[in-house]
């Protein structure tokens, strides 16, 4: 065992100096259409108003639903959501299939009436099976998610396919989706590149991510790293953060771009600022190490901080670092083990294996080669090499 410290400590030492920047290009999926449908009213927006409340008194189904929309959303009249539900209401049980799918949406978001994810459902079911799109996709999600049904991938793929074949982006997004994670389908990324395409180009930012993140790693298309770039710009620019960050990465490597840390601290701040866990890490990285950015402990700190509040192992690991090296806090071994033991927690292989050095040493917790050794395990199981090495001389 002892013929062993010299080689654990020197490795793991250049881990904490070296590491926790994420590099990994990330995804998240926006699944659910979540705009009232009506009609819009132009500046004489009371007049228009005065119109539908007249047909409206008369029954006109879609003049209530449209009374409905503009107290939903305050044109022509002070908002008012109570008032837009019971517009709704009256128009949905006339069968008036906007207005079911508007009701819906009420109750899921608890807006004029108590939130209730299985009213929702039942009003986006009625609305559905009059063929009306956005409901089908929304009540795709409602099984996706297990809002108001039980979990079933299968059901909520039958819905959202049937919104995509009416062209709905949303819905073209949410089956690329399930091809590509495997749910309610086999998984397939030919097929979920495919559907994505569809998607982003119809200007869906999630989908127009997701398809970046298929070139990026080549699933589904050829790998193509200009090509992912392309994508990842493109929603980007509609302030999809999971783009940004995935931007800034880019830059930060040269993949598809000329290397230029400066734009990369650039696309993480821009996602950070949108509370993005991943982005605000690999700013506290750069912030670190003084990469596009001048040399801060103090705001790599800030931003591990959020990101670690968020539950990123990066970031903990990270914090970790800081305390360990007194960079920007107070030196504390203890904190350190405490960050490192989160992140371990998690599975986090670079977690597992700086809790091993601090067991290893005795920093922050009694020393202790039994436990060294048992998270080096953890860490070599994952396939990590300095773990790996590091048993190796212990065993």
């Amino acid at each position: 065992m002892k013929n062993a410290i010299p080689v654990l400590t020197a490795s793991i030492l250049l881990l904490v100096g070296a590491l926790y920047l994420y590099t990994e290009n990330k995804t998240e999926n926006n699944l659910k259409h979540s705009f009232h449908k009506g009609h819009g009213l132009p500046p004489r927006a009371f007049y228009f108003v005065q119109k539908y409340r007249k047909a409206a008194y008369q029954g006109d189904a879609s003049a209530e639903n449209n009374l409905g929309y503009s107290y939903n959303h305050g044109q022509g009249v002070p908002q008012s959501y109570t008032k837009a539900v019971y517009w709704y209401r009256k128009a949905a049980h006339q069968g008036y299939a906007d207005a079911e799918y508007n009701l819906g949406l009420s109750y899921n978001y608890g807006q004029g009436v108590p939130q209730s994810y299985i009213k929702a459902v039942y009003w986006y079911r009625k609305a559905a099976q009059q063929g009306d799109a956005d409901a089908e996709n929304n009540l795709g999600y409602s099984y996706d998610k297990g809002h108001g049904v039980p979990q079933n991938y299968t059901k909520a793929v039958y819905w959202y396919r049937k919104a995509a074949q009416q062209g709905i982006g949303v819905a073209e997004s949410n089956v690329g989706k399930s091809y590509y994670k495997g749910q309610g389908v086999p998984q397939n990324y030919t097929k979920a590149a495919y559907w994505y395409r569809k998607a982003a180009q119809q200007g869906i930012a999630d989908a127009e991510n997701i398809l970046g993140l298929s070139y990026n790693y080549g699933q589904g298309v050829p790998q193509n790293y200009t090509k992912a770039v392309y994508w990842y710009r493109k929603a980007a620019r509609q302030g999809d953060a999971k783009a940004e960050c995935n931007l800034g990465i880019d830059y930060y490597t040269g993949q598809g771009v000329p290397q230029n840390h400066a734009k990369a601290v650039y696309w993480y701040r821009k996602a950070a600022q949108q509370g993005d866990a991943e982005a605000e890490s690999n700013l506290g990285y750069s912030y670190n190490h003084g990469q596009g950015v001048p040399q801060s402990y103090t705001r790599a700190v800030y931003w591990y901080r959020k990101a670690a509040q968020q539950g990123a192992a990066d970031a903990e690991n990270g914090l970790g670092n800081s305390y360990l090296k007194g960079h920007g806090v107070p030196q504390s071994y203890t904190k350190s083990v405490y960050w490192y033991r989160k992140a371990a927690q998690q599975g986090d292989a670079i977690g597992e294996l700086l809790l091993a050095f601090c067991y290893h040493e005795g920093k922050g917790v009694p020393q202790s080669n039994t436990k060294a050794v048992y998270w080096l395990r953890k860490a070599a199981r994952q396939g990590n090499a300095e773990a790996e090495s590091a048993l190796r001389q212990i065993e």
